[in-house]
């Protein structure tokens, strides 16, 4: 009946798993997190509750909720075989999911058979909760399904794991997965030029507390190496390599430790036994790209050019961004990549493309675009020599005034790119205005004053000027 359908959503709504979590589809792809979590589930068994768990969420979404109950089935036989003595405690999340799938199959009767089973359970846990209940365990689970659903998460999975620490302090799981989402969120903030809180401490607490997580670990060493204690961080990585050979997530991170570190060839070989044992991950899939892009400029800066060997890295690395972007088209670092090997190998329609296709996009991050631009304007630059357009195009990433990576570098750009017209002597008022504009826009009111006077002395018939200058005048 009606009511007794609207009473089962209100329970619904009480429960605490991933339907109540708001985890949204669009901030994901859905074929590459399934693919991600399935991949998981093959090499890490400690975890399979929470990844069947989320795997099932996820087939929901694409869906299939046959297969979603499939997967709630083996979290259930999971719980069995690791908690047989606190069956209800650990299985209160894939209940709940029981539940939603139920709902919204219509078949409202086994819905709320799992709504009563959570209540009940919830009950004899703790006198207070209605479907509701602060276990550590669950908080530890939100907080693993919210790293899993990319950068918007990351701060709620921080405090998802902060409040499971507070049961227990000393819980591994729980500060792996607090560090984790510490250095995820560190790397976000340097991204967008915020103020950064320190991860070393919570990554070392981790691997203190589990030295056989070489997930954690490669993360430490990373961090070691941002700090430049490259040493440091390379003995956590050939111990890890000693513990996990064959861990593909581990492996993925070694991988760009040797990258970052110039050891390229070392890191293309880990990448290939990597993508040999997961051979569906973007993540491999890109950073293998980003190693042959690598090769590319370090030969196109030597004295005699090997040209076929170039043309024959621009294909590898073409093939592998190729792979990344079908697959994950929300992966815009991606497409960055692409479009400008693409450029590396004279293929600048396809380039053209791909750049206008993502500026298309409506639903970008800040971020993202202003790397677009930035990455657009050195296209325009030196690829087709068009100074003017480079211009007109780190200028778009400097309107935008969310302070992040790509608008620090478009500002560098256009800076040096106009600076150095004016020291050449080549400059003329259109160039001079420009820079007072830049300087605007960064908030440096007494350098564009200089500028606009400056352009408006070689043009003064020019009211764009004018305008620009009373305005800042009236505005100190």
């Amino acid at each position: 009946s009606t009511i007794s359908k609207n009473s089962l959503k209100t329970s619904l709504l009480q429960l605490e798993c991933h339907f109540t979590w708001t985890l949204l589809k669009q901030h994901v792809s859905l074929e590459c997190l399934e693919e991600t979590i399935v991949d998981h589930i093959k090499f890490v068994s400690e975890s399979n509750i929470t990844d069947y768990n989320t795997l099932s969420y996820v087939c929901h979404l694409k869906n299939s909720n046959e297969e979603a109950l499939r997967n709630l089935k083996r979290a259930e036989e999971a719980v069995q075989k690791l908690y047989p003595g606190e069956i209800a405690r650990r299985s209160l999340v894939t209940w709940g999911n029981y539940a939603w799938i139920y709902y919204h199959m219509q078949r409202y009767e086994e819905a709320q058979t799992y709504v009563s089973k959570v209540e009940n359970s919830c009950k004899k846990l703790s006198s207070t909760a209605h479907g509701k209940i602060q276990l550590p365990e669950i908080y530890a689970e939100e907080g693993w399904a919210s790293l899993r659903f990319g950068n918007n998460y990351y701060e709620r999975a921080k405090n998802c794991f902060e409040n499971a620490l507070k049961s227990e302090p000393d819980n591994p799981d729980f500060n792996a997965g607090y560090a984790i989402a510490m250095y995820r969120l560190e790397y976000l903030a340097e991204r967008y030029c915020e103020e950064m809180t320190p991860c070393l401490e919570a990554l070392k607490h981790a691997v203190e507390l589990n030295p056989k997580n070489t997930t954690v670990m490669a993360l430490l060493a990373l961090e070691l190496q941002r700090l430049k204690r490259v040493d440091e961080g390379e003995r956590y990585i050939e111990e890890a390599l000693q513990i996990t050979p064959d861990f593909p997530v581990f492996l993925r991170y070694a991988a760009n430790f040797y990258r970052r570190k110039g050891e390229v060839y070392k890191a293309v070989e880990i990448l290939k036994k990597a993508l040999a044992l997961t051979p569906k991950s973007v993540f491999l899939h890109h950073q293998l790209g980003l190693c042959y892009k690598f090769k590319i400029l370090q030969l196109k800066r030597t004295r005699y050019i090997p040209q076929a060997k170039v043309e024959n890295l621009i294909q590898l690395a073409i093939f592998h961004f190729k792979t990344v972007v079908d697959k994950k088209p929300t992966f815009i670092s991606a497409h960055n990549d692409l479009a400008n090997t693409y450029a590396l190998g004279k293929r600048y329609e396809e380039a053209e493309e791909i750049f206008q296709e993502v500026l298309q996009r409506n639903y970008l991050s800040c971020g993202d675009k202003q790397e677009i631009y930035f990455h657009y304007g050195n296209f325009q630059h030196f690829h087709m020599n068009s100074e003017l357009k480079a211009i007109k195009y780190y200028i778009e990433g400097l309107k935008m005034e969310k302070d992040s990576y790509g608008r620090k570098k478009c500002r560098e750009a256009v800076e040096v790119l106009l600076k150095q017209k004016i020291k050449s002597g080549l400059a003329d008022a259109t160039d001079i205005g420009t820079l007072g504009l830049v300087h605007n826009l960064n908030g440096e009111k007494q350098k564009a004053i200089e500028c606009y006077e400056k352009a408006i002395a070689l043009d003064p018939s020019n009211e764009e000027y004018q305008n620009a200058l009373s305005e800042l005048q009236l505005s100190i």
